[in-house]
């Protein structure tokens, strides 16, 4: 009987894992099966530009994965059951359940909305492709009605920056003012700080620093000093959520949820479960968990990709780096900030910005964008045959 291995989430980690162990583990001992919500592959890093109006396409993850011997399930997880070894999902045909000898739980984040209140009745977010869409929509009749309007950014993480000057940017007759609890740009050098309140000022983007929102309503904001502020469009950018689905099926988690894993991403409670991008907790090299972001997905990913194939191979396990090295923001299409930081996660002094960061930002994209849609590039003739006894503690581990 063939090692089933079953991917949960086709996002920029799920579908790097399912690809890379298509590539080199051989179809004659291992099925590999993704199982996705939808049927498209979702730029995740691209949303707050399908929101303001830019045309992106959505792969199709059947021609993503054509070739490869990896199984599509486009179902949505509705339970994890690791002591069974089994995951549940519903589907259009009311769907059933899969079983797995090894499993890799990469169903991301998304927009934490339960927090404060209004916010899921009033806000929009663009945590996914549907939610952007419909915050493109409400967008568009603003614009239709030819008087203008407000949209109010709550959040000064990236994605809330991103998506404020995005949509300045893209839609000059709209006023847009940015919510931010602390100082603007405060994770920022001082240079890089500088250079993005040139671009809210350039963008005319009003900026409301310390300001804490206690509710949201249908067409204003409260703060929590009792101030209200006017707004059409309110957009929740203020922190990101998991699926509690790993904590219902007894995994050992966090408190918001994501999944402990040990040094190879292996679930501490569950070894034959790995966790990868922002579902999974981790630490990284300079002993801090690694943010919930694209670069930690490729890092986590490698990370178990390594551990799957020597565990079942019976091969040494390699140790890759854990690292967060840099921050790139977009400042809507001509702008932008490359900003490094530290072993300790903190900004470097030093930044590019202008339009030689919007160049290394375009390449990172195309780059993301290439890799996921050709997972198993460059494959080889050989592919790995796996041991007669896989080793489920997979403690060979070399650096």
């Amino acid at each position: 009987m063939k090692h089933r291995i079953v991917v949960l989430g086709a996002g920029y980690a799920g579908v790097y894992v399912a690809g890379n162990l298509a590539r080199r583990l051989s179809p004659a001992d291992t099925e590999i099966t993704v199982v996705n919500a939808v049927p498209y592959f979702v730029e995740r890093l691209r949303l707050h530009q399908l929101a303001a109006g830019r045309e992106i396409e959505a792969q199709k993850l059947a021609d993503v994965f054509a070739g490869t011997g990896i199984r599509l399930r486009v179902a949505r997880v509705t339970a994890v059951d690791p002591e069974r070894q089994v995951v549940a999902v519903a589907d259009a045909d009311g769907g059933g359940e899969l079983g797995y000898d090894t499993l890799v739980y990469a169903l991301g984040s998304h927009g934490d909305v339960e927090g404060v209140p209004g916010v899921a009745e009033h806000a929009f977010d663009i945590a996914g492709r549907p939610s952007a869409l419909r915050l493109r929509e409400r967008l568009d009749s603003l614009g239709r009605r030819g008087e203008g309007g407000s949209v109010l950014v709550v959040g000064d993480g990236l994605t809330g920056i991103e998506t404020a000057t995005e949509i300045a940017e893209s839609r000059p007759g709209l006023s847009v003012a940015l919510v931010a609890r602390g100082e603007l740009g405060a994770r920022l050098s001082a240079g890089a700080r500088g250079h993005l309140r040139q671009a809210c000022d350039r963008l005319g983007i009003a900026v409301l620093e310390h300001t804490s929102v206690e509710a949201v309503e249908a067409t204003r904001v409260l703060c929590a000093d009792g101030t209200a502020l006017a707004s059409d469009v309110t957009v929740w950018t203020a922190g990101f959520a998991v699926s509690p689905i790993g904590a219902a099926g007894g995994l050992e988690v966090t408190e918001n949820g994501r999944i402990v894993v040990d040094r190879i991403m292996r679930s501490v409670s569950h070894p034959n479960v790995y966790a990868v991008g922002d579902s999974a907790y981790a630490i990284g090299d300079n002993g801090r968990p690694l943010p919930m972001s694209c670069a930690s997905a490729g890092y986590t990913g490698g990370q178990a990709i390594h551990a799957i194939v020597g565990r079942l191979t019976g091969r040494k396990i390699a140790k890759t780096k854990l690292v967060y090295t840099y921050n790139h923001i977009s400042l809507g299409r001509r702008d932008a900030i490359w900003q490094m930081v530290d072993d300790e996660g903190q900004a470097k002094p030093t930044y590019v910005g202008g339009w030689k960061a919007v160049r290394i930002k375009s390449g990172i994209l195309k780059a993301s964008l290439w890799a996921n849609s050709h997972p198993t590039f460059g494959l080889p003739k050989r592919k790995r045959r796996l041991a007669a006894a896989p080793d489920v503690s997979a403690e060979k581990v070399v650096a």
